[in-house]
């Protein structure tokens, strides 16, 4: 089995090679920052929302990112038409359940897209995906202010409950596809300090999963990336400011050759408190 790292190494390789086209049906808080992170990553970004055009838009896409930030009754609508049309093509979708837990609005809006629609993978902070799964955490606005106990095992649920890939950032980050629990040990704390950093994750797992077949190594892949470009990121920044700037260049100059080398994933054992499994990190790991 080939270590991971070569695997999400190539997936960049991939990635600057065919330029994939990203639709985006996302939050108007974010959406230039998105973009341009989906430029630097080296896809294509596209933000196309009217219902009356987005079915013809994925049609085009390589991969369709819905992001609950900014709610209203049409543009659930036109995820729902977007969404049909990507599992029609099957083109992956991935979900960014902003907020859920926060109004019942937004809990509601997230259950219907995952049942409504097969999504290829679930991208959440702990607040959001506890509240989605009825595990716990708490949101206020759009943060989470309260996670849950075992991220590990409460992504290994869900994706087993709702048939996907499910990640949950935070201090640590974890995905699963409801059998393999992987952990991203990379990025920075001052991620948080600005807006969207989470939906600039997303984006980048889009672009990731967009020309990876396995949704669980593009999820890590897309993690692992704009953790490590965080990293640099913070070794000559100041503040939050020249964070932001030198995050984007850090994302735009990041080469499959130094994502192979500095992502750090983890195979987790399935058990509970999220415990490595030195068994499976050779595998997983070419660090």
């Amino acid at each position: 089995m080939r270590g991971i790292n070569v695997q999400i190494a190539e997936a960049l390789a991939r990635i600057r090679a065919t330029r994939p086209l990203i639709h985006h049906l996302t939050n108007l808080v974010v959406m230039n920052d998105t973009a341009n992170v989906t430029l630097h990553v080296g896809a294509l970004p596209v933000m196309a929302h009217a219902a009356e055009e987005v079915a013809e838009m994925t049609a085009q896409a390589d991969a369709l990112l819905l992001n609950t930030g900014t709610l209203d009754l049409e543009r659930v609508e036109s995820m729902l038409v977007a969404g049909r049309k990507a599992n029609e093509r099957g083109i992956p979708i991935v979900l960014d359940p902003v907020g859920a837990g926060a109004t019942k609005l937004r809990t509601r809006v997230n259950l219907r897209l995952l049942s409504a629609l097969q999504i290829a993978v679930v991208r959440g902070n702990g607040g959001e995906i506890g509240s989605l799964r009825g595990a716990g955490g708490a949101v206020k606005g759009v943060e989470s202010v309260q996670g849950v106990r075992d991220p590990a095992a409460v992504a290994r649920a869900a994706a087993s409950d709702w048939n996907t890939v499910v990640a949950i950032t935070g201090e640590q980050d974890v995905a699963s596809d409801g059998r393999r629990v992987l952990a991203v040990e990379n990025g920075h704390r001052w991620l948080t300090t600005i807006t969207g950093s989470g939906c600039m994750a997303t984006t980048m797992v889009a672009a990731f999963a967009a020309v990876e077949d396995d949704y669980l190594t593009a999820t890590v892949g897309g993690l692992a990336c704009f953790g490590l470009a965080s990293e640099r990121a913070a070794d000559e920044a100041h503040g939050p400011a020249s964070f932001k700037v030198a995050l984007f260049d850090h994302i735009y100059d990041l080469t499959p050759e130094q994502l192979e080398t500095g992502a750090r994933i983890v195979a987790l054992s399935p058990t509970r408190n999220s415990q490595r499994d030195p068994e499976k990190e050779d595998h997983v790991s070419s660090q």
